[in-house]
């Protein structure tokens, strides 16, 4: 006999070997037809899987969406693969997982895919749902498995059987004469499936993610419960192509990258406008929140991120430079021509080896370091705009969102243990503020705990973990958990906020670090006359400045507001005779502060006005000899049909005061 534990707390006791499917039926019919795989003691499972022990289980269905769409993703994969083996014989198949908002199945097969192939794979996708086949979980041994996709050529399969740990049960899924091996779990049959799916993109990729293994083809789809919410994503999906903040930049001259400098930017004066009024509106905000701001070395000796844990950790994404600093010596002890300098030769103990920063905390503690600090002095908020760098591969580099060189709006809190409960609160107040002013009213706060590799004891881990908690849960935050995920040396919060579209973007983090003031020998005088180690809260709000105007960017599709934009205005004249008094508007515009242009090109009007409504620029005067007698301009906002004939100081008086934006305030 085996108790079943249901979500309600009840408990239903069954003859050993019933299945989550039969429980559901039992219930009723309804449930049964909604069910889609069940939950057994945290685990999910088939439904005609038997439970041949106590266990608590739970029933997913569409409403448990996050879990339902795991499943169909995972079920498409299949579905996708049999569709494309019964359309291209000959082709083999190898990994197919879920992936957020989709699923992709790699393929081996000698003739490219093409996109217009989609179109009939998706309706043998269509026949195979259609078919209602049943979807049957076997268990198999090793040999059999490796046996079974060898008779059938199936190289991959039958290699990768060997690479899974001795003593797993091995299992198959059986879909008519289709079979795979997966982990599972999946539908009772292929009809469940429904038809809410569509094939996205063909990427390359190699066998078991190795270069030197054979190139495979990748086709990407998506899933969803029902069409709507298709609708929903491929809607969603064509507003952020539209928005794409590469594309953008390049029409709106924001700034380029180019092979010569991979992953670093290219700033052009429009785009490096917009960097620096967030640097400008930053600086005023943490000046105003009592940080001090700092400037540390760009090259730092290997030998204090050995101690600070971040070689180890972190060396694979360094950029590293070596100096021969014997070499000055040698080359003053050179006399006579310079064509017969003998080399001198390298000593690998003379050789130093130096780091781009790839991040700036064991600099800050440095300066934490000078000099005797007191309890006093905590909090003591230390802020930096950090040039850093980090190797990243070419293949992972995407505009904006992924570069080798950046700037983060850095800063790190030295202050007492007792002191982390107010300075997080003080921390999301201001975070919150400040996202707010940039046009994001959501956000999550994440909870990231110890990951499985990490610096420090777990009794240090287990007061950080509770000191963050504590001081985020006094703050008010709604925590989401994110297990496994924190920092290397401390638990962390990451704030991830929501834009225009509804996609989230993590940003902004706060961690907290017993570790590196110990690694470092940071200290300082407490109350008691002795030294203690203080604790460091890393944060950051914007996280890149790079990556944080790449998601404004695509948050305003380019149409930043008037006190972010490049040009806040530019001054259109009507005819040519209208040229001096267009001047002197714009003249008038840049004595308040305006962000203003002047365009006199020999070009109509409505050319002039499409061509900058096309730009972004948020408002354009239209000047003509009626303005001109009447010192007055027609104004015309970006997106707005209708344009209002205002006086010039109005105008000034009125868009100066805007352009200030939160600036206003500060």
């Amino acid at each position: 006999m085996v108790a079943i534990t249901l979500p309600d707390g009840s408990v239903r006791t069954y003859d050993s070997h019933i299945t989550a499917g039969e429980v559901a039926a039992e219930i009723g019919p309804g449930l049964a037809k909604a069910a889609m795989v069940a939950r057994v003691n945290g685990e999910l499972w088939d439904l005609d899987r038997a439970i041949t022990e106590d266990a608590e289980i739970a029933l997913i269905t569409d409403k448990n969406e996050e879990e339902a769409l795991e499943v169909l993703r995972h079920d498409a994969a299949h579905v996708l693969a049999m569709a494309v083996q019964e359309l291209f014989p000959g082709t083999q198949i190898t990994f197919g997982p879920s992936i957020e908002d989709g699923f992709y199945y790699d393929f081996h097969r000698d003739e490219p895919f093409s996109t217009e192939d989609f179109e009939a794979i998706e309706k043998r996708m269509g026949d195979i749902v259609d078919r209602n086949i049943p979807i049957v979980r076997e268990v198999w041994t090793r040999d059999d498995v490796a046996k079974f996709f060898k008779e059938k050529g199936e190289t991959f399969k039958a290699e990768w059987v060997f690479e899974l740990p001795e003593g797993d049960e091995i299992t198959m899924y059986r879909q008519g004469d289709w079979v795979d091996l997966c982990r599972g779990p999946h539908l009772r049959t292929t009809k469940q499936l429904g038809k809410s799916f569509k094939l996205m993109k063909l990427a390359g990729a190699y066998w078991r993610g190795d270069a030197r293994n054979p190139q495979l083809q990748r086709i990407y789809g998506t899933v969803w419960c029902n069409d709507k919410e298709l609708k929903a994503y491929l809607t969603r999906i064509e507003e952020a192509e539209k928005r794409d903040h590469r594309k953008l930049g390049k029409e709106m001259n924001l700034f380029h990258f180019q092979e010569e400098a991979q992953g670093s930017v290219f700033w052009h004066p429009h785009g490096w406008t917009v960097y620096r009024m967030c640097e400008k509106y930053m600086r005023i905000r943490l000046e105003d929140a009592g940080y001090v701001e700092v400037k540390t070395p760009q090259l730092v000796d290997r030998d204090l991120w050995e101690r600070s844990g971040h070689w180890d950790k972190f060396r694979d994404h360094m950029f590293i430079a070596e100096v021969d600093e014997s070499s000055n010596d040698a080359a003053s002890e050179n006399t006579g021509d310079a064509d017969e300098v003998v080399p001198a030769v390298v000593n690998e103990a003379d050789i130093k080896h130096l780091a781009l920063k790839p991040m700036n905390c064991p600099c800050h503690v440095q300066i934490f370091r000078q000099g005797i600090k007191s309890y006093r002095d905590l909090p003591l908020r230390m802020a930096e705009f950090g040039s850093c760098h980090r190797y990243e591969p070419s293949g992972a580099l995407h505009g904006l969102m992924r570069v080798r060189a950046f700037t983060q709006d850095d800063a790190h809190i030295f202050c007492t243990e007792e002191q982390i409960l107010s300075e997080t609160k003080i921390f999301i107040d201001l975070l919150a503020s400040i996202y707010k002013d940039f046009g994001f009213e959501e956000f999550v706060i994440k909870f990231s705990d110890r990951p499985e590799v990490r610096a420090g004891e777990d009794e240090t881990w287990d007061k950080a973990e509770t000191a963050l908690k504590e001081a985020a849960l006094a703050a008010g935050a709604d925590l989401v958990m994110n297990p496994g995920e924190g920092a290397f040396y401390g638990p962390k919060l990451e704030f991830v906020l929501r834009d225009a579209i509804g996609r989230d973007w993590q940003c902004g983090t706060l961690q907290v670090d017993f570790v590196l003031p110990q690694r470092l020998d940071a200290e300082y005088v407490g109350e008691d006359g002795n030294k203690h180690r203080p604790v460091m809260l890393h944060r950051a709000i914007l996280g890149s400045f790079e990556r944080f105007i790449g998601i404004l960017i695509e948050n305003f599709a380019g149409r930043f507001p008037l006190w972010l934009a490049p040009v806040q205005v530019v001054v259109a004249p009507i005819t040519s005779d209208m040229d001096d008094y267009a001047r002197d508007v714009m003249a008038a515009l840049q004595a308040a502060g305006v962000r203003a242009d002047v365009d006199v090109r020999n070009e109509k009007i409505n050319y002039k006005i499409r061509e900058h409504s096309h730009a972004k620029v948020p408002v354009i005067l239209v000047v003509g000899g009626r303005e001109a007698e009447n010192r007055t301009v027609a104004m015309r906002r970006l997106g707005g049909k209708d344009q209002e004939v205002i006086s010039l100081d109005d105008a000034v008086s009125r868009i100066s005061e805007e352009g200030l934006g939160p600036l206003a305030a500060l």
